[in-house]
């Protein structure tokens, strides 16, 4: 089976950079194993099925952007600024991509979740998972935001959603466009649904 140490995570590794930049419908085993330099008995080895490939690469993807969504919305800062640093950490993403891709490729999430979500449940139920997980770290930043009495939203949680939403669809544009800018009006647009400048008017 050749070098059967980092088998996995090479095999890992190119679906994850070949789904982000063809999708996964279009992909065959034979091609993601030869990007990743492995025998084809190596795949069926560590995965059973080009399906099961897909929600492994979901789990390494979202650990990996999770440690970044951690890092931007730590407490270190005010909740807005964590907000905010998030967005920028996003940004920061896309054109690192866009310089070593030559295009924007966008959220391979979000990419999964237009591609996939009508197909395969067990791929739609973990992206589901994920999403939530998203949209929890950022409800607790905006609860704290407004008990601090800087936005004026009555509901975390759907507040919560719409952001992360607007952040999605920001990435879809700038994907799109081939355009990281498109990221750029991400955080007026917050502030006005937060209704921070409400909040920062009434104190």
């Amino acid at each position: 089976m050749g070098r059967t140490s980092d088998a996995r995570e090479r095999i890992l590794s190119a679906a994850e950079t070949l789904m982000l930049s063809r999708g996964y419908a279009a992909l065959g085993v034979a091609e993601i194993c030869a990007a990743a330099g492995v025998p084809k008995g190596s795949f069926y080895y560590f995965f059973a099925s080009k399906e099961e490939l897909a929600l492994a690469v979901v789990d390494e993807h979202w650990t990996a952007r999770r440690a970044e969504w951690d890092r931007a919305l730590a407490p270190d800062v005010p909740p807005l600024a964590r907000l905010r640093r998030l967005y920028e950490s996003t940004g920061d993403g896309l054109r690192a991509d866009r310089e070593s891709c030559g295009v924007v490729t966008g959220c391979l999430l979000g990419n999964l979740a237009l591609e996939m979500s009508t197909r395969t449940e067990s791929v739609r139920a973990r992206l589901r998972e994920v999403f939530d997980e998203q949209v929890s770290l950022v409800e607790g930043t905006v609860a704290e935001a407004r008990d601090r009495g800087e936005v004026t939203v009555a509901d975390a949680g759907a507040a919560a959603r719409a952001l992360v939403a607007q952040l999605e669809g920001q990435v879809l544009f700038a994907k799109l466009y081939d355009d990281p800018g498109r990221l750029d009006v991400l955080w007026a647009d917050s502030l006005a649904l937060l209704g921070a400048e409400a909040a920062a008017a009434a104190g």
